[in-house]
């Protein structure tokens, strides 16, 4: 233990993970943010720990078998369509019957932000998984360590929220453009876009495009049917 403790090229590779995920928090924050914004103040700082805690543990689990995931053709469409599907829902207003909230609306929170931020991680574990050299452990320490920061990002990004709703827009907006990345990036597509490179840009704004407007419609939609009873 001693022994990996005085080894520099530990400390280098614990802060070139710590930096790496640090930059790619970005969207987790997002994501937490959304999923969470309609709970009460309790339940989201449960959600906070809960959905973060397992992202780490599950997203050191995933970067063994990154590599592997990412060259499987369809995986990254699969989870393009999962994106644009979370981005939709969290543009839309939450259900009117009280009894369904509390219990249900915290789980379902805790699972957004654990599905979204896999699949939107899939590729960025590849950076991790290359500061890492193999050692799973510095992996985990070093995503232990980004917590404060992701969940912090989050809180921050809540209260922008509850001043500025067109964030909530914006930050849907973002998990479609990802989705359109990661569809280009898919082995089944990739080599068809070598003379469409504009499909590159094209994508993902189509992606963002998809999100905010079927969002948008189907919330109109649901603000227009009258509540009954």
């Amino acid at each position: 233990m001693l022994a990996v403790l005085a080894d520099p090229t530990m400390w280098v590779a614990l802060f070139q993970i710590v930096i790496i995920n640090v930059l790619l928090s970005g969207d987790n924050a997002v994501i937490i943010a959304l999923a969470c914004r309609t709970l009460p103040p309790k339940q989201q700082r449960n959600a906070f720990l809960i959905g973060t805690v397992a992202i780490v543990i599950l997203m050191t689990a995933l970067t063994a078998f990154a590599a592997i995931l990412l060259k499987i053709p369809y995986v990254e469409m699969v989870g393009a369509v999962l994106l644009l599907w979370i981005g939709i829902k969290l543009l839309l207003p939450e259900g009117e019957n009280e009894e369904v909230g509390s219990s249900e609306n915290f789980w379902g929170a805790v699972k957004t932000i654990i599905i979204a931020d896999i699949v939107m991680s899939l590729d960025n574990v590849l950076g991790m998984a290359g500061a890492a050299k193999g050692h799973l452990g510095l992996l985990f320490v070093g995503m232990v360590i980004t917590i404060p920061l992701i969940l912090f990002g989050s809180a921050v990004l809540m209260r922008l929220m509850e001043r500025f709703p067109v964030i909530v827009t914006i930050g849907a907006g973002l998990l479609g453009y990802v989705a359109g990345e990661m569809a280009v990036e898919d082995p089944a597509l990739k080599s068809h876009l070598a003379h469409a490179h504009y499909l590159e840009i094209a994508l993902p704004i189509l992606g963002a495009l998809i999100v905010v407007c079927v969002g948008k419609a189907l919330a109109a939609r649901h603000a227009a049917v009258p509540t009954e009873g």
